[in-house]
């Protein structure tokens, strides 16, 4: 046998040799690929060296096509069509109704702007209990909620950096009202004052201030209606108590409470935000009630959520909207749903909208929300003192 019959039986086996260990090493990703390749070296390999090479060959520009169409798509997918963002949004229950008017607008521009989609998760419900949700895991992005006192809990867990009130305009203040009372048709109970809601035989709904924002606001107009007028804080305890020893039923949210008043025919007053009256005579419901000349400035606060957005990546996005629910046409949503707006252009056009007030004191003047928080509202304070008289 001459060297030229040995070589090619050495060439097959060779070849067959690193065709074996090629396939058992790739054999997990690249079996589909190999075993063609094998086949058909065993046909057309007359010399080793012709063999190696093209099995080189073949390995090196199948891996080659496959990295470089992965990375050559992606690229073109992040150049011409950012990816579709998710936005969670948390708010108190009775701004659900502008939201609605007011997010539409922003996805639609933000989408002109961006070419990006975005979808919001939204949530509505008591301002006490969103702000108990976001600590427990609800990744708000933004909130927007009744008082500071529940954004300043935010702060205390860690998910928003302290300064917040500076991040936005007017001290992040985005919404306000007032308080009202709802009183039933041809007003059977003379309802003209606070002062009346202390009376014997009226029935009075307001929502819990233990879930509900709107109720403490509720609280401090019952309270501010003595302290700002004259009275002392023993005549003010009091005035609540005999207030509250009316109200048998204390429902979760403000919403709730409307709900309760209207649709179950329950109480015969109703304290509410002004904005949510006016918003309900606007949706058909036949309502008259009062706005005490004594009364608080129910201040609205809205934050972006440090700590989620920069889990998210959606900081930009974030930022972006609280900008955009402060903007006139924004404002002037807020402001056809009964709130008083923040921006003075949309104060000027809408003024004569809303009755003026007489007295009108903040939070600030009973010693801003971590005191009156702990006057009140803590565990064994006024408020607790109180619940335990009525029982």
């Amino acid at each position: 046998m001459n060297q030229w019959q040995r070589t090619p039986k050495l060439g097959k086996y060779l070849t067959k040799l690193v065709g074996t260990y090629i396939v058992k090493a790739l054999q997990p990703i690249t079996l589909w690929c190999i075993q063609p390749i094998r086949s058909w070296l065993y046909r057309y390999s007359s010399w080793v060296v012709v063999s190696l090479f093209l099995v080189g060959v073949s390995l090196s520009v199948f891996m080659a096509a496959c990295s470089s169409g992965n990375v050559d798509n992606t690229s073109n997918a992040d150049a011409t069509s950012p990816r579709d963002v998710t936005l969670t949004f948390v708010s108190y229950s009775v701004t659900n109704a502008a939201y609605q008017q007011i997010i539409p607008k922003f996805i639609e521009q933000w989408k002109k702007e961006h070419n990006q989609n975005i979808t919001f998760n939204q949530s509505y419900d008591g301002s006490g209990s969103q702000t108990i949700a976001v600590i427990d895991g609800k990744e708000a992005d933004v909130v927007h909620l009744s008082l500071a006192l529940d954004i300043n809990k935010l702060v205390e867990a860690g998910f928003i950096q302290p300064g917040w009130e500076k991040e936005a305009p007017n001290n992040a203040i985005v919404t306000k009202s007032l308080d009202a009372i709802a009183i039933r048709e041809g007003n059977p109970k003379n309802i003209k004052t606070w002062a009346d809601l202390a009376r014997d035989g009226v029935n009075v709904v307001t929502p819990d201030p233990r879930t509900s924002g709107g109720a403490r606001w509720n609280f401090l107009s019952l309270w501010g209606s003595v302290t700002k007028t004259g009275g002392n804080e023993n005549q003010a305890i009091d005035f609540i108590s005999k207030v509250y020893k009316n109200a048998p039923l204390l429902p979760k949210t403000a919403r709730n409470a409307s709900e309760l008043f209207f649709n179950d025919n329950k109480g015969d007053v109703l304290l509410n935000y002004e904005n949510e009256m006016i918003l309900l005579a606007k949706n058909g419901k036949k309502i008259s009630y009062v706005v005490p000349d004594v009364n608080i400035s129910i201040d609205n606060p809205v934050a972006v959520v440090d700590k989620n957005v920069d889990k998210h990546g959606t900081r930009a996005i974030a930022e972006a909207f609280v900008k955009f629910i402060y903007t006139p046409d924004s404002q002037r949503e807020f402001t056809k749903l009964g709130f008083r707006p923040v921006d003075l252009s949309v104060t000027k056009e809408t003024e004569g909208n809303f009755p003026k007030i007489k007295t009108i004191f903040k939070a600030e003047d009973l010693g801003g929300w971590n005191k009156i928080q702990q006057k009140f509202f803590d565990e064994g304070a006024i408020f607790d003192k109180i619940r335990a008289k009525k029982s």
